[in-house]
């Protein structure tokens, strides 16, 4: 009977190349690079905002402010049921529209309002707040609604 001896060394070296074949053969067959969004639960998918302020000060004494949606981008799903969640919390009144829909609405301080979206196309999509819409408004309140 005849025995074959192989260096431990040959094996670890010979291990770590199978390992790297294989990884390398998933990385290049596999569909990772395309963005997925799962719902396991079968329910509408909600997605939570608010509305913020930043306030400062210059050295030359003028207060500026900005006006923000919280978070500013949100990934979604194409045609899902999406639910958004909206709570004022600084600024009276935000008067709203999505580009490219015709989802138009108010925020008010102090209350959630909820937006029914559903995006049949992939995009994105910006939620404009009318008030603060513009550079004369210090910086525009945009969120961007980045639909795949």
């Amino acid at each position: 009977m005849k025995f074959i001896f192989i260096k431990k060394s040959w094996l670890y070296l010979t291990i770590v190349f199978v390992c790297t074949l294989i990884g390398a053969f998933l990385y290049f067959n596999g569909d990772h690079k395309s963005v997925t969004t799962v719902n396991p639960f079968d329910e509408e998918l909600e997605f939570h905002m608010i509305t913020t302020e930043f306030k400062t000060t210059t050295p030359d004494g003028e207060e500026i402010e900005s006006y923000r949606w919280d978070p500013g981008t949100i990934y979604l799903p194409k045609g899902e049921d999406i639910m958004l969640r909206i709570y004022g919390i600084n600024g009276h009144e935000h008067p709203f529209h999505i580009d490219g829909t015709d989802i138009n609405g108010m925020i008010r301080k102090g209350e959630e309002t909820i937006v029914q979206v559903n995006f049949e196309e992939e995009g994105i999509y910006r939620l404009i707040c009318s008030t603060h819409s513009s550079h004369e408004h210090h910086v525009p309140m945009i969120a961007y609604l980045v639909v795949k």
